[in-house]
Parts: structure tokens; C-alpha cells; sequence
């Protein structure tokens, strides 16, 4: 049962401010008291850290490290900053609301929400990350990369939709991978990473560089932007604080199995908080521990990754010419650790990074879904299952990826642009639409200023440049 508000009409409706000709204006009650026990909220944060760890930490960090050095490492840790900032943002709404950030903007205008969706659909089509995962299996046990591929994404699909409760086995299968991470940098660090590497340590600050002329501005400012998430999956930070009861979250039922969970109905609005004294202080609670959550967890683990890969590249294939800026840059590095640790250590390796990567798949299948079902549910058929509806979307997405494996298609070229151009335009886009509905709709005492605003700004002019960038060479692939 939802509280009503205490304070009755001596506090002003806060939900007048929300714009409700597409979605009615949010209940008014009172926001939940903050945790008291706060590790049981822990998770989020490793959610999208482990949701993130894939082509940038694996692959792309590395390579650029192992054509230049450390000099670029540095760029990781201010796309992690921007990105926390943008992460709080849309949290900020949530937090307050009980409803995403994505149902924000299609308060604004309807159909912002199936613009996202179908941006980040396209944009994950292309089932790279089990493929991704697949060829390291193959590393490890030989076999086909296609066949394995496709049985990774009926897996996907196995655990999204028979998990009684869909958040809580993506959190633990993140919280496996992120352990696994952990490890895996333990015993390199124990038994790879000699003096030669430590000692260039320092050069990360001392020799920090953009080192265009080596690698070309876009791929530079791609690894900057993307360094940790990127893309829809910035914007599914609002669906998993919901379904782990952050702030008015806790008064929204989670996504279920609609096999194996018990299906509760949403309404399409949120909640609203008035201000009162007692709110404001539970909000400083909630905002405290939101904001310390992303920083130790999404921005300290996807750095303390970044770091760790970028110097086992630099301990093992650094001035190698010729390598790839693909997923067999794996197979260079992994054979290379065989011979500097043993060949037990390149099996390891290759066997993290297949986790690693099964693990994204499984993120990124369930975040694009996600975001679907819940523009689909709250905009369109608000009285349809939204549980349902996800379950239709997961399996459509893994049978989709699954028609392209076994067609024998290599990436091809219309999707891969689509992938590439998608990513940089959408958080150009929300960056400015999270800068209005933060300061348009929320109470004034919680509306985004100062710092976070400047932060939100420079999002915008980071993330428009990568997108015109980005944008301007893949037409240029495409027409040649």
C-alpha cells in the first residue's frame, strides 16, 4: 500500500508540475525513509560496471595501449566521470519519482521513449558479445564459434525470462563476472605484471596524451566516451534502481518471470514527494548513497579494470605491429601470457574474458528490453504486462541474433554502422533532455544546479562531437 501524504493541503501538489497530456500526473506520497543497513542496496552500480565491461576494458583500452603506451589511460578516467555525473542524473529522476528517466522525456514529447528503443534495439542486433564470447571459448575447447554463439544467446534468453525476479539473477550474474575480474587481476598482478610494467606506471600522468596521429581522433574520443557503458545502457540505470527499491522505486513492482515470478500490474504514472522537511531529509539520505554507490562501484570497478587490462597489454604485446582492434587481439595477448606465466594463465585468461563477455551479452540483451517494455508499457498499452511484454522483446532480440549467426553473416556492414552512429547520437540527445525534465518537473529543492549542471553541459558538447564525429566516418565506410 502506497502512504498518502501527511501533510494534506498546506503543502502544494508537486504533481501539477509534470506534464500529463501522455501519461497522468504522478500519486503524491511520501518518499520512503532511507536503508539503514546499506550494503543490501549495493548493486546497481556493479550491475552497469559489469553490464559495461566488455570491447572497451577487453579490447579496445588494451589495443590502444598496445600501439601507444599508457599514455591514453587517463582519457578512462574522465569518460567515467562524465558518465557518473550522467548516471546520477538519471537516477535523480528516479529517485524522486519512481519512474525512469525515458517515461521523463515522453512526458516532454510522446514518442521520445520509442526513439530511444528502437536506437538501442538496432544498436544491438548484432549479437557481438556472445560472438565475442564465443570465439574465446573456442580459444579454450575448439569447436564451432557459430553454433556456440547461438546456444549462448538461448541461454540469454533461458535466464532472462524463467529468473523469478529478472533484476536479481542479472545482479548476480554481474556480481560472478566482477569477482571473476577480480581475480583475474589478483594472480596477474602476482604473476605477470614484473617491475618493467610497475615502473610504468607513472607514465600514465607524466606521458598523458591524445595520440591522434597514431590511432586517429574518433577512436580516441570513442574510447573516452564509452569508457565503462555508453549508449541506451546509461539510460537502464533508472530501471535498476527501481527494480532494487531506490527512493520512490520501492513503491514500483519489479519485472518478473511470467512463468515463474507473481506478476503485479504498474500504473503508468509515478510518485511525487512534497517538500516537506522530513522528505528533504530522507532525500540528502538517498542522494548520499546513491551518488557514493555509482562512484565506488560503476566508476571505481570499470577504472580499476581498465587500468588492470591496459597494463597486462603493456606487459605482454605493447609494440606488437599489426594486431587487431577486434576480439582475436584476445588470442595474441592470451598465447603471450602462456608463455610469460604458463600455459595455464592464457586458458584462465581466455575463460575470464568469455565469462566476461557472456556476462555483457546477458546485460546488454536485458537493458535493451528493458528499455522497450518499459517505453511500450507506460506510453502505448499501459494495460498490457510489462513482464510479458520484456519476455517478448528478450526472445525476440535472441532470435533476431541468433537468424544472423546461423546465416553465416559476418558483421555486416548496414548494422555495424547503425551500432556505431547510434550510441554517441542518443547520449547527445538525453544529456539535454535530462537538463530539462530535472529542472522542469522536481521539486525545487532537488532540481539539478551548479556543478552537475556545468557537468551535464560538457556531456552534451563531449557527446555531440563523438557523434558527428562518429557519424562522418561510418558514412564514410558505408559509401567508401
Amino acid at each position: 500500500m502506497v502512504p498518502n501524504n501527511r501533510d494534506g493541503a498546506d503543502v502544494a501538489d508537486p504533481s501539477k508540475a509534470f506534464p500529463s497530456k501522455h501519461i497522468p500526473s504522478p500519486q503524491v506520497c511520501d518518499l520512503p525513509a532511507p536503508p539503514v543497513k546499506q550494503w543490501r542496496y549495493i548493486g546497481p552500480g556493479i550491475v552497469a560496471a559489469g553490464v559495461g565491461m566488455a570491447s572497451g576494458e577487453f579490447i579496445l583500452f588494451p589495443y590502444i595501449t598496445s600501439q601507444v603506451g599508457l599514455a591514453f589511460v587517463w582519457a578512462a578516467l574522465l569518460g567515467l566521470v562524465t558518465q557518473y555525473f550522467l548516471n546520477m542524473e538519471i537516477e535523480r529522476y528516479t529517485l524522486a519519482t519512481g519512474e525512469t528517466a525515458v517515461t521523463g522525456f515522453s512526458r516532454l514529447w510522446k514518442h521520445w521513449g520509442l526513439v530511444f528503443a528502437i536506437m538501442a534495439y538496432f544498436a544491438n542486433i548484432w549479437p557481438a558479445w556472445a560472438t565475442s564470447s564465443a570465439t574465446l571459448i573456442t580459444y579454450v575447447v575448439g569447436g564451432s564459434a557459430a553454433i556456440t554463439a547461438v546456444v549462448i544467446l538461448l541461454l540469454v534468453g533461458l535466464i532472462l525470462t524463467l529468473a523469478p525476479a529478472v533484476y536479481t539473477a542479472l545482479e548476480r550474474a554481474e556480481m560472478l563476472k566482477v569477482a571473476a575480474l577480480l581475480l583475474l587481476i589478483l594472480i596477474g598482478a602476482l604473476f605477470v605484471l614484473g617491475a618493467r610494467t610497475w615502473a610504468a606506471v607513472p607514465t600514465i600522468v607524466t606521458d598523458a596524451g591524445f595520440p591522434a596521429a597514431e590511432l586517429g581522433f574518433a577512436v580516441l574520443l570513442g574510447a573516452l566516451a564509452f569508457a565503462g557503458a555508453g549508449g541506451g545502457q546509461n539510460l537502464v540505470q533508472s530501471n535498476w534502481i527501481r527494480d532494487k527499491g531506490f527512493g520512490m522505486g520501492k513503491h514500483v513492482p519489479k519485472i518478473v518471470s511470467p512463468l515463474t515470478g507473481e506478476l503485479e500490474s504498474r500504473g503508468q504514472a509515478g510518485f511525487i514527494f512534497p517538500p516537506t522537511e522530513e522528505n528533504l531529509s530522507r532525500w540528502k539520505g538517498w542522494w548520499r548513497f546513491a551518488n557514493r554507490e555509482q562512484l565506488l562501484t560503476f566508476v571505481g570497478i570499470s577504472f580499476l579494470s581498465i587500468m588492470f587490462m591496459s597494463l597486462l597489454a603493456y606487459a605482454t604485446v605493447y609494440g606488437t605491429p599489426g594486431l587487431s582492434e577486434d576480439v582475436s587481439f584476445l588470442r595474441v595477448e592470451g598465447e603471450r601470457l602462456m608463455e610469460m606465466a604458463g600455459g595455464w594463465f592464457g586458458y584462465f585468461f581466455w575463460i575470464i574474458g568469455a565469462v566476461s563477455l557472456f556476462a555483457a551479452a546477458l546485460g546488454i540483451v536485458d537493458y535493451t528490453s528493458r528499455l522497450a517494455a518499459d517505453v511500450l508499457k507506460t506510453t502505448y498499452f499501459p494495460d498490457a504486462s510489462e513482464s510479458k511484454i520484456y519476455a517478448g522483446l528478450v526472445w525476440g532480440l535472441v532470435l533476431i541474433g541468433a537468424v544472423v549467426i546461423l546465416v553465416g553473416l559476418d558483421q555486416p556492414i548496414v548494422l555495424a554502422t547503425i551500432a556505431a552512429c547510434t550510441g554517441g547520437v542518443m547520449m547527445f540527445i538525453y544529456s539535454g533532455l535530462l537538463i530539462a525534465i530535472n529542472r522542469k518537473m522536481l521539486p525545487a529543492p532537488i532540481r539539478i544546479r551548479g556543478v552537475r549542471l556545468v557537468a551535464l553541459i560538457w556531456s552534451i558538447v563531449l557527446f555531440g562531437t563523438l557523434a558527428v564525429l562518429t557519424v562522418q566516418q561510418q558514412i564514410g565506410n558505408l559509401f567508401g
